[in-house]
Parts: structure tokens; sequence; C-alpha cells
């Protein structure tokens, strides 16, 4: 069992100014309230005035007892930490990418994920506004995950190679050049956003697309992984949607190897999944295609990748996708002349080609 501690009361320390004043001891003093020598001593050197001719009078003690006192969350105490870690999430960080990259740029923890947390929620609770849990990554009112539902496997989709026999190295994120793949559709069904992760740095592109054709669906993902060196696309993994039907064109122009998850088990692609909820934030489903631009999907794109995620130690997609790619760019460089041209296209492009 730990120990119990209590404030001194205005009248404990009316009795240390009398029994000081008159020339008692620590030790008397502390006899005399039942309290141990330290927190007396302590007590007076904390709340005594300064200057020569101070003296310990009980109404300033506990006054500056009281201002001592826990006013507040972190976040309220601090109108700077408020300001930048309101910033970041209203950049679409999540309060534990901002403790976590404030933690990296400082080399010491500034504020923990679950303060942010608690000083949203409280903000809700006195305000009664609930425009606070837009901060949220997933604006929600209470904390987790939804299931979702999976996908049928597709009777056009030939020549489809299940995931169980994708080498188990994928799954353990430790070799770069693996990716996963998925649509993000809009209310009408029809306009949808092709997203690719590539699964060690989680770095994405993102492309509007006006319809679900396997064709014009493969051909985007082949103007992706094409500039980029062999060991940086290596496989592709995928749910069993129509739109995927024209999947070897990667393996016989690329020499991409496809896989295809199990029916109804969207969770073996889940860091695509994961992505996908963090777009759905600046995209909802109920949004009108013709009401985003390709400028500005390219802007939410950069945006992601330059997000510090705690499973890259607070990095940036971009950082450690680059970190990957620039030691084969070097090496490959009269190989793929075009891989230079890509890269300053991507950058200048705000992150989707």
């Amino acid at each position: 069992m730990g120990k119990t501690y209590k404030q001194f009361s205005l009248e404990e320390r009316c009795t240390i100014a009398s029994l000081y004043k008159s020339g008692g001891s620590i030790r008397q003093i502390a006899s005399s309230l039942d309290r141990s020598p330290s927190s007396i001593s302590r007590e007076i050197n904390r709340n005594t005035g300064t200057g020569a001719k101070a003296v310990y009078r009980p109404d300033y003690a506990d006054e500056m007892a009281w201002a001592r006192r826990w006013t507040g969350s972190k976040m309220e105490r601090q109108p700077d930490l408020r300001l930048a870690v309101l910033n970041r999430l209203a950049m679409g960080w999540s309060p534990e990418q901002v403790a976590g990259r404030l933690a990296l740029e400082h080399n010491k923890q500034v504020i923990s994920h679950e303060s942010i947390y608690r000083f949203i929620y409280a903000q809700i609770r006195r305000t009664n506004d609930t425009a606070w849990r837009n901060f949220l990554p997933r604006a929600k009112f209470k904390r987790g995950f939804r299931g979702r539902r999976g996908y049928a496997p597709s009777k056009y989709n030939k020549n489809r190679t299940n995931i169980s026999e994708r080498p188990t190295l994928v799954e353990m994120r430790k070799q770069a050049g693996h990716w996963e793949v998925d649509l993000m559709v809009f209310g009408n069904l029809k306009a949808n956003l092709l997203v690719a992760q590539e699964m060690v740095s989680r770095f994405i592109y993102v492309a509007k697309q006006p319809d679900k054709k396997s064709a014009r669906v493969a051909a985007k993902l082949r103007s992706w992984f094409a500039p980029l060196p062999p060991s940086m696309r290596q496989t592709l993994t995928q749910d069993n949607g129509t739109e995927f039907a024209k999947h070897h064109i990667l393996d016989k122009s690329l020499g991409m190897r496809t896989f295809f998850c199990d029916p109804h088990s969207p969770w073996q692609k889940g860091g695509i999944e994961n992505t996908n909820g963090r777009l759905r934030r600046f995209i909802p489903k109920k949004t009108k295609p013709e009401e985003i631009s390709h400028q500005a999907i390219k802007q939410i794109t950069n945006n992601y990748n330059n997000t510090p995620r705690k499973c890259l130690a607070y990095k940036t997609p971009e950082e450690v996708f680059y970190e990957h790619l620039k030691p084969l760019h070097f090496k490959c460089e009269s190989t793929y002349p075009r891989l230079t041209n890509e890269v300053q296209r991507y950058d200048s492009g705000g992150g989707s080609w």
C-alpha cells in the first residue's frame, strides 16, 4: 500500500505560524500537528515570502499553495502547446502521431496521446460543441473500430493467386517493394479513387478514376510502378473486385506478382484498409466526384505522405520510402534513366503520378 498525503488546511497553517513565531522547533511543530518534520520544513520554506524581513504567514501560504495546484490539463495551461497540437490535428494527424512526433523533435515526451484525447473529449462535454470531434482521426464520439465487409471473389479474375501463396516475408513488412491496392468509391458507385500503398513505408499513390474498368485501373498502376526499380515493385495484393481483372498485365510487363485476398477478408490487406479510413476524413463517401479536383487529391496525398506514423518511429512515409529508394536509384541510374525525372515530377506534382 502506498502512502497517502493531504494538504495543509488554513487552521494548520495558523498553528504552524504561531508555534514557529514563538520559537518552536520543526520537530515540535510536527509533533503537535501529527505531521512529519520534512512536511513542516517544506511548508515553511516553500510558502515564506522573499526578502530579509519575510515571515511565514498562514494566509499568504494558503494562497501560494492554491496557486501551485493543478489548474486544468496541460493543453489548457500551455497555449503554445495547445496551438501546436490543434494545428497538427487539423492537418489530419492522430493524437498518437502528434505526441510521437513532438517527442521525436524535442528528444523527450512533450505530451501523451491520452492527454490529447482527454482534452478533446473534455471540450465536447464542457462546450456541448460536437465540432471538437472533427479534430480526431475518424471524428467519432467513441474510440474503436467497426467491422467492414469484404468482397466476393470474381469469376473474371482468371489466373488469380491466393494470398496464402504469398511469401511470408511480405506480411512481416521487413522488405520494401510490396504493395497493396484498393478502390475508394464515391456515393455514385462509379467514380472512385485508386489507392496503392507500399507496405513497409506506408507511402501511397492516389488517383481519381472515372470508372472501374479493369484496363484503366491496370494502366494507372503500371504508370506508377514502371519508373521504380524492380526491387521496389515486387508484389501487389488486392481484393476480388472486377476492377483488378487485368492484374496479369503487371506480371507480364513489370514482373510484379499479384495476389488476391480470401472472400470477405479485407483484413488480409489491412494496411490499405487503414489508409482508406484515414483518407475518408477528407473525402467522405458522400462527396460528389465533380466537387473534388485532381489538385485536391494531390494535396491530400502529399499531406498523408508527410504525416508521421507511430509504426515508422514517427518518421513520415515519404522519408522512409526515399530511404529505400535513394540507394537503389544511385546504383541503377544508368539502367533506369527515367527514374530521376519521375521522382522530380512526383515532387512537383504533390504526390500523385
